[in-house]
């Protein structure tokens, strides 16, 4: 399986792509930014391309994922100015899902935020333009496309080594989870398709990581 990554240089991603070297069963692409991001990826067998989401054309984009199996996007304005967080975090999202569709590849994996309903969105702190931003993209995800989409809300993101155990499912309080649990719950839902127009919450848990998501 060909995997097309977006936001591949965030540490959640660096996780996701320290796993997938030992998995043969799926072959990375990391789209980045900067060129001087290519060597983390070039010591461990992975493909780069450099495409910018705010830049770059919905055709661009779709010329640089095409031959993949799969999208994950993961990308993020991380603590930018609010009309940077609408240009990676919104529109970028779209941009990604539109040109996945122009691609025509079928499965798509969204890295979310915990809490992207109407109380979170109303309010009013540093992560309110973030969330919002997140919520209008997981719904265009669900209503305005084709895509096999999976949607994952992580819980505080940690840089605790990862237990390779979880906990799954909707309305859980908020919690930490490790980011390197994040990127193994990532790879196990490229492996499992019960995960197809899911959505769910992921917090540090009891329940080994592929057992898990085999249960949403």
């Amino acid at each position: 399986m060909k995997v097309f990554f977006v936001g591949a240089n965030g540490k959640v991603a660096r996780h996701f792509a320290d796993f997938v070297k030992y998995d043969a069963a799926i072959q990375e692409v990391a789209m980045i930014r900067n060129a001087e991001q290519a060597d983390f990826f070039k010591e461990r067998g992975i493909e780069t391309v450099l495409l910018d989401l705010t830049k770059n054309t919905v055709s661009e984009l779709a010329e640089g994922m095409r031959g993949s199996d799969a999208v994950i996007f993961s990308a993020g304005a991380g603590g930018s100015s609010p009309e940077q967080t609408v240009l990676i975090d919104l529109e970028g999202a779209v941009k990604t899902m539109t040109a996945a569709e122009e691609a025509g590849i079928k499965r798509f994996i969204m890295v979310s935020t915990f809490r992207t309903g109407h109380e979170e969105m109303a309010k009013e702190n540093a992560l309110q333009t973030y969330t919002i931003a997140k919520h209008y993209a997981d719904e265009w995800l669900k209503n305005r496309t084709t895509l096999d989409w999976t949607i994952v809300h992580p819980g505080i993101l940690v840089n605790d080594a990862g237990t390779g155990k979880v906990s799954v499912g909707m309305g859980q309080e908020v919690a930490e989870v490790p980011r390197q649990d994040v990127a193994q719950t990532l790879v196990s839902v490229l492996h499992s398709d019960n995960t197809i127009k899911k959505v769910f919450e992921v917090l540090g848990g009891q329940t080994a990581v592929e057992e898990a998501v085999k249960s949403i």
